[in-house]
């Protein structure tokens, strides 16, 4: 079926079809990379990624307007600066139908701890030695054998509920001291409640957990500067904040909803001129709330994201 202006529902691609080898002196980069580059630990990891096992993701060109024989360079900067020093002299690369000069990895969020430990996991599993794996990475192989072990006594429920999210390896550490695995996902629990996931607050949800739901209750030590009547108010403290949790969820879904219709209704009513006239003139501060309010609901949500 085809629109009245005859033209075909099918949206055209964004991108050519075929993989292009490209000179890299017809490559022309849409910005500067700061002299600080070569020397960071992003450039370091994929320089060592591209000598171990070769360029993965290639660069993302578009052809040049009215030059046949030059491109811009849309995005992978990092990877065409490392292919200069490693004297390479062409490239193959993806050409974008459109020539939006925006960074396409925008829409890749980085890779979690998790995701990372299934895929070295997977890796070794299919033979990939892991001295190999540290080298494309940059990294000691102590760090490989670290990650590839990370889920090792840590309980499955916990593991898939932190499963997207960044946490530090040592923050694993403290859960794996944990002997109950109903208290591992409630230290998950607590994390994502307080979008907390650093090693501190791992060790403080650790040092608040019962002797019987530790591995070696011995073995246990309070945070640094804390005393023992701190620890265990902090305990007592925690286990009030996880039943407000449960409260919390059982009110979010009809809270969050009251809320839309409360802000979509301000937002009618900031579409009456003559009601925006009387709240300047008689109730700025008002007029301020509502459209903050306003606001609010218009804001969408930053993804993290990681360019390379």
């Amino acid at each position: 079926m085809k629109h009245p202006d005859n033209r075909s529902d099918a949206r055209s691609p964004g991108f050519e079809t075929d993989l292009l080898s490209v000179p890299i002196a017809s490559i022309l980069p849409v910005k500067q990379l700061p002299v600080t580059v070569p020397k960071s630990q992003k450039y370091a990891q994929i320089a060592a990624s591209i000598r171990e096992v070769g360029l993965i993701e290639p660069p993302v060109i578009s052809r040049a307007k009215g030059q046949s024989d030059a491109f811009i360079l849309l995005d992978g900067h990092v990877r065409l600066l490392v292919l200069k020093e490693l004297g390479e002299e062409a490239v193959t690369c993806l050409v974008a139908t459109d020539d939006e000069a925006f960074t396409y990895s925008k829409r890749i969020s980085r890779l979690a701890t998790i995701q990372e430990h299934k895929m070295i996991l997977r890796a070794v599993e299919r033979g990939v030695p892991e001295a190999r794996i540290a080298a494309a990475l940059n990294v000691d192989v102590a760090l490989i054998r670290r990650k590839r072990n990370l889920l090792n006594g840590i309980c499955a429920e916990a593991a898939e509920l932190l499963k997207a999210r960044h946490c530090p390896i040592n923050g694993f550490r403290a859960l794996r001291k944990m002997k109950k695995p109903l208290r591992q996902i409630q230290a998950a629990e607590l994390m994502i409640a307080a979008n907390n996931y650093s090693v501190a607050y791992a060790e403080a949800i650790l040092a608040a957990t019962d002797a019987a739901d530790l591995v070696d209750p011995a073995a246990r030590k309070s945070p640094v500067g804390v005393t023992r009547e701190q620890a265990e108010r902090m305990k007592a403290e925690m286990a009030s904040l996880q039943k407000n949790i449960k409260l919390i969820e059982g009110t979010l879904g009809p809270d969050h909803l009251r809320l839309v219709v409360a802000g979509r209704y301000v937002e009618r009513l900031l579409q009456n001129d003559r009601l925006v006239r009387f709240l300047e003139r008689n109730h700025q501060e008002i007029l301020g709330e509502f459209r903050q309010i306003v606001a609010g609901l218009a804001q969408p949500a930053v993804p993290e994201v990681a360019e390379g």
